[in-house]
């Protein structure tokens, strides 16, 4: 089974299993970075995330090796033919992962449009979630996603970058668990207008040239609301900052900035309106001083109130906004889109490792092929071509690759595969 495949790769590259997000220690944390003075990034945080995931397509890969490699036409050939034979091998694997992870979500899926004979239990939920979660964690290490550390995730909910208009507010207690994994980091401008010609307002703040902010392309979180369903659902172009915004229950909040300027605004403006009108009032309608000062504080209450009001709106609605076009999937589609990524990362891995092997010059197979001199060898070939291709620094899993391939390779001497040319036929 895939599951126990991958399991045991990760154990031996010493691929660091996360354990369940406590919502006592997040809190802890989060009360550490609430103390510090701007914070720009969570605690050691380049120890904690090293990107793994490539970012080319697997035919983009396939295209760059040729070119590069695979130069000749037999070796052309030859390296196409490896390709379709692993891409035949991982079929059946992933087909019966992603079978086994609907079958175990089914009773617990909120989408699902079968009835269901036996009602769940919350405390019978909360155990299928886990094993869902457990079962999962194999399949998102292999598409290589990183798991958020309770570190990055209290930074995240605690940090607001000023470019971020709309801020909300996460009460821990309404929460079983949250869970946040991540890949493809990136250093650039976001924009988070939703419209193709954004309008620059004065509450806004946001420049005509967005500034640089670490996201990530694609972002999967899993949260459990107190006395609710498990939530799986996964974004993109998604800011550090602004992870608590995908958490299913928040509270829109105005932020201090807009805050002290509304209230500013509108003690500026009552104190006009009162200088002007009030002294007439006072005058012409023998009002007592002490009365027209209560009316008034009760209009600029009612008038803040209203302001207030229309202020979170507007910030809910551009909330709905973000999370209708940074939505990807979730529940069971994601689960499927989940193991078609995985299994394009292990063949790309796969690919990758292949064709290194050839350029060094190296075994192929048997115990030479997971030496850790060959291990270190082909990972700092790859990395460094990779960089060359992307600009991104990538934390290749050569081990992982070298141990599936040399698996393969002893598969295809006991059942040999169709090549190409015989898949059609």
């Amino acid at each position: 089974m895939l599951y126990a495949t991958i399991g045991a790769v990760r154990i031996a590259s010493g691929i660091r299993i996360p354990v369940a997000c406590s919502m006592g220690t997040l809190a802890a944390k989060m009360s550490k970075y609430r103390k510090m003075w701007k914070p720009f990034e969570p605690k050691d945080w380049l120890m904690q995330y090293q990107e793994r995931y490539i970012p080319l397509s697997k035919g983009q890969l396939v295209q760059h090796l040729i070119q590069d490699i695979h130069c000749d036409n037999s070796e052309r050939r030859s390296f196409l033919s490896f390709v379709d034979q692993l891409e035949l091998s991982l079929l059946q694997p992933y087909h019966s992962t992603l079978e086994a992870l609907q079958l175990l979500y089914d009773p617990i899926n909120p989408d699902r449009d079968a009835i269901f004979e036996v009602p769940l239990m919350d405390s019978e939920k909360l155990l299928k979630e886990k094993e869902v979660l457990d079962q999962l964690q194999p399949v998102l290490d292999q598409a290589n996603f990183n798991v958020l550390s309770e570190d990055a995730l209290a930074y995240a909910l605690i940090v607001h970058h000023p470019q971020d208009g709309v801020q909300v507010y996460v009460n821990l207690d309404k929460y079983e668990y949250i869970r946040f994994w991540a890949l493809g980091q990136r250093l650039g401008p976001l924009s988070t207008q939703m419209n193709t010609s954004p309008k620059s307002s004065f509450f806004s703040r946001s420049p005509r040239t967005p500034p640089e902010r670490r996201y990530f392309k694609r972002v999967l979180v899993a949260a459990r609301p107190r006395n609710g369903h498990m939530v799986l659902k996964c974004f993109k172009d998604i800011p550090l900052e602004g992870l608590e915004q995908l958490l299913p229950v928040v509270k829109v909040r105005t932020s201090r900035f807009d805050r002290t300027l509304l209230n500013t605004m509108l003690l500026v403006s009552g104190g006009i309106v009162f200088v002007n009108v009030g002294m007439v009032v006072l005058t012409d309608l023998k009002i007592g001083s002490s009365l027209l000062l209560f009316l008034f504080a009760g209009f600029m209450t009612f008038r803040a109130w209203k302001v207030f009001s229309q202020r979170r709106n507007v910030h809910s609605l551009e909330l709905a906004h973000m999370l209708y076009y940074k939505s990807t999937s979730n529940n069971s589609e994601l689960l499927g889109a989940l193991t078609l990524r995985a299994q394009e990362e292990q063949a790309k891995e796969v690919i990758l490792a292949h064709s290194f092997l050839k350029k060094l010059n190296l075994p192929r197979e048997g115990n030479e092929a997971e030496d850790p001199k060959t291990v270190a060898q082909v990972k700092e070939q790859v990395e460094a071509w990779l960089k060359s291709k992307s600009g991104l620094e990538i934390t290749f899993s050569a081990q992982r690759a070298l141990h599936y391939m040399n698996n393969l390779s002893e598969k295809n001497k006991e059942m040999p595969l169709p090549n190409s040319s015989e898949k059609l036929t």
